[in-house]
């Protein structure tokens, strides 16, 4: 049974590396659901948060295979039940003199922050899990969605260091 998995790499902070380790999961014929990528605690190492849907055979094989990659330093895979995540979500709503108070009503109760207001819209920021974000959506997508932007899951293992 496919199933979501989160794949952490650490990799040499270098051009191209993205483009390999991308293309490593294409020619397996897997979806990147996200894939977040910035720098680590190491300088001259980045770490990518990847999340694929598969099952845990297949992932084993592309994780394994994803450690042969040049400029891939390590590979592990944190268990759901063992997993910290967020994401960031901007997300733009139409909004009007009178939809406006309610919409910022919604906003407090998922504590985002309100970044940009215009006579047309309200852009808010909201951190937290994936459901989390679609919850908002979800309570907002009456006003009218304008632009919404995610950054994907960034994830750490909980309690010891697993790196």
């Amino acid at each position: 049974m496919a199933t979501k998995h989160t794949l952490i790499a650490l990799v040499e902070d270098k051009p191209g590396v993205l483009n390999r380790v991308s293309s490593l999961f294409r020619r397996r014929s897997f979806n990147i659901e996200s894939i977040a990528v910035g720098h680590s605690e190491t300088p001259n190492i980045s770490r990518m948060t990847i999340v694929v849907d598969g099952t845990t055979t297949r992932v084993e094989q592309v994780r394994k295979q994803l450690e042969k990659v040049v400029d891939v330093v390590k590979v592990f895979e944190i268990a759901e039940a063992d997993v910290i995540s967020s994401e960031l979500a901007l997300i733009k709503i139409k909004a009007t003199s009178a939809t406006r108070s309610e919409i910022i009503q919604i906003v407090d109760i998922f504590r985002a922050d309100i970044m940009d207001v215009t006579a047309e819209s309200v852009t808010i920021e909201l951190t937290g899990g994936e459901d989390k974000i679609n919850s908002l959506l979800d309570l907002l997508g009456g006003f009218g969605v304008r632009e919404v932007a995610r950054t994907g899951r960034i994830a750490v293992a909980k309690g010891a260091d697993r790196t």
